[in-house]
């Protein structure tokens, strides 16, 4: 308690670099570094840059995917190729995607197309729906109820991943950042199916009709996140941008408006860290309008991901925030 409450007063004055607090109920070895999470208000082109030189870890390699969510037709929320165009064509990315599980405008390829289009992500980069040509799976270590996540064919052709996540609610997750984007975003449609289900079905008519657990749907995310990052090892990075914070995803064709103001961009080597640094901002925030975003996220046990992906070995909860604004 008192670890969480050193964090959270940290976050609320926007603290220059200072050790991470997040809460976590073992002890962690003293010697261990905590993960370093990157921090600027400015959400811009040019903040989007300045977080990702911080990271010190160049996209590199003949192809680069930049993963993000392409955006549910009829919502507009989801990050705008103004904001992230000078960053992708730097680093001459693809963006990649996947098509959805639960109908709607992007559930087939040439949809997908079309709305990412229509959304301006193919004036700034060439965009790449990875399950076009089917799926390939990769092994999940240590999970609980996955054995393997179910991936677009497309995917390990990339040499390198950025993926650049809208923090912000979700109907069933409670929010959505860097491992939801990496576990359900990068999952083919069967894939999604399968995680959704925890592992029961690849049958996106079925799943909807015979959800597991919520903790179990939780965990399986996080599995599915464990594949990608270990699959991906230092070719990947990770930048969340917490903007127009609605309690729903981009997913969502009909959002609710945001209740609370932009809070700016986030980036770090480790999805936990990431996630978590995002959450406590939220709580942190003397926004009043963040009683909603914080009711979705608890209400859907939102952090049992981020427990579970932790125990998993994909990052660890304790962070270290640094204010690039401070510099």
């Amino acid at each position: 308690m008192i670890c969480r409450i050193c964090m959270l007063t940290l976050l609320m004055q926007f603290a220059a670099a200072g050790s991470g607090c997040a809460a976590t109920p073992e002890a962690k070895d003293e010697n261990t570094a905590p993960a370093r999470v990157y921090m600027t208000r400015d959400i811009s082109p040019e903040g989007l840059k300045a977080v990702y030189e911080a990271l010190g870890r160049k996209a590199s390699g003949k192809k680069i995917a930049v993963k993000l969510s392409t955006g549910e037709p009829g919502g507009n929320n989801y990050l705008k190729p103004a904001l992230i165009g000078d960053l992708v064509r730097s680093i001459h990315g693809t963006i990649v995607e996947c098509n959805t599980a639960y109908g709607g405008g992007r559930a087939s390829t040439a949809d997908h197309l079309r709305a990412a289009a229509d959304h301006g992500f193919t004036a700034i980069a060439p965009v790449d729906i990875m399950d076009a040509e089917g799926e390939v799976r990769l092994p999940v270590e240590g999970g609980r109820h996955l054995a393997y996540d179910i991936v677009g064919s497309h995917f390990p052709d990339y040499d390198f991943v950025v993926v650049l996540s809208h923090f912000k609610g979700h109907a069933m997750g409670g929010f959505g950042g860097a491992i939801k984007n990496i576990s359900i975003g990068i999952a083919s449609s069967a894939g999604k199916a399968w995680i959704h289900s925890a592992g029961k079905t690849t049958d996106v008519k079925q799943v909807w009709g015979d959800l597991p657990a919520q903790d179990d749907f939780l965990e399986s995310m996080a599995e599915a996140a464990k594949a990608i990052a270990d699959h991906c090892g230092d070719r990947i990075l990770y930048i969340s941008v917490m903007n127009n914070l609605s309690v729903d995803c981009d997913c969502d064709a009909h959002p609710e408006p945001p209740r609370m103001g932009d809070i700016g961009i986030l980036a770090s080597l480790d999805p936990v860290a990431l996630d978590q640094a995002c959450v406590d901002l939220v709580y942190a925030s003397p926004d009043e309008g963040k009683v909603h975003l914080i009711e979705r996220m608890e209400s859907r046990h939102g952090i049992h991901t981020l427990e579970h992906a932790e125990e998993l070995g994909i990052g660890s909860r304790q962070y270290e925030l640094v204010d690039l604004d401070q510099k």
